[in-house]
């Protein structure tokens, strides 16, 4: 797995960071190199469908760290003799020297995240380290895996109380679980200064939504009072509650939309404010909130 060609200056500086080694050179590209900065061993082999995935990412954080660690590659169907020594009987492996010696490591592909967070507690880097964890978490829980992502936002407060983008994370997993009270209770430890900022604005958003989802009725009842009189906009109103509660957000979109369509002025222009809410609720840069955004702009100036 060969570094890309990089042309003049680039190609010499990449060389410097990012290098193949052979059972002869380890010494000199590892041990010896590892006694001024950090460096990664990548053992990996062409064969091996998860060093594919994972070499780019090490490379990409390697160049990100701007000389603060080095990455060296060993292919071990060439050279199995160092990777025999050392133990590994999977790959992809990754070994960190420092000092002349091993210091750290991890087995198999991680999420970039996770890479760019090994680099960080690597090199000493703390604010890089607790920002990769939040990305961590923050996709964890996007992907349905409050349990993962309640630990790591819960391990982030440890290490810092005033951590606002942590405990609004932490609000979220108690609001996916159905626990609106911890949510509640979670968000109350925000400092005032932090409290408007996006991502509490956007966990009390979710707060707010989940309670009142709890009183909108079935999804299944709503539809049909509304097959029954596609007028009724108030039923329309909390099917898209119900649906957002549901992780139905192109759904929730189209039940709003549709009311500011037929009737704008409905209980005082709530549809297109209770689509802000939602937009809060997800975050500016969720798809579903720039999308809504177009299509709102579309309905209201067209």
């Amino acid at each position: 797995m060969e570094t890309p060609i990089l042309s003049g200056g680039a190609a010499a500086a990449d060389a410097e960071l990012i290098k193949n080694t052979t059972t002869k050179d380890f010494m000199r590209d590892v041990i010896d190199a590892s006694r001024q900065v950090p460096v990664l061993v990548d053992f990996w082999a062409p064969w091996c469908g998860p060093c594919r995935q994972l070499t780019p990412l090490l490379e990409k954080a390697v160049r990100a760290a701007k000389g603060a660690v080095k990455l060296v590659k060993l292919n071990i169907d060439e050279h199995p003799q160092i990777p025999g020594q050392m133990g590994v009987q999977s790959i992809p492996a990754v070994f960190a020297f420092q000092d002349g010696r091993p210091v750290d490591g991890f087995m198999g592909a991680l999420p970039e995240a996770r890479v760019k967070a090994f680099i960080a507690r690597l090199i000493g880097d703390e604010s890089a380290d607790a920002a990769a964890d939040m990305e961590t978490a923050e996709g964890a829980l996007a992907a349905g895996d409050a349990n993962t992502a309640a630990q790591l936002f819960a391990e982030a407060l440890q290490n810092d109380a005033e951590n606002a983008r942590a405990a609004a994370g932490l609000a979220k997993c108690y609001i996916k679980t159905g626990d609106l009270v911890r949510a509640e209770q979670t968000l109350a430890i925000v400092p005032p200064a932090k409290a408007d900022s996006a991502p509490v604005v956007s966990a009390r958003a979710s707060l707010d939504l989940a309670r009142r989802a709890a009183s909108a009725g079935d999804v299944e009842t709503l539809r049909a009072k509304i097959e029954a009189d596609p007028n009724d906009a108030q039923s329309r109103f909390d099917l898209a509650l119900a649906l957002n509660a549901r992780g139905d957000r192109q759904g929730a979109l189209d039940e709003l939309l549709t009311i500011i369509r037929k009737d704008r002025a409905f209980n005082d222009d709530a549809a297109r404010k209770q689509l802000l809410q939602l937009f809060d609720a997800w975050g500016a840069s969720d798809p579903a909130t720039i999308l809504g955004r177009q299509r709102l702009s579309s309905l209201l100036f067209a």
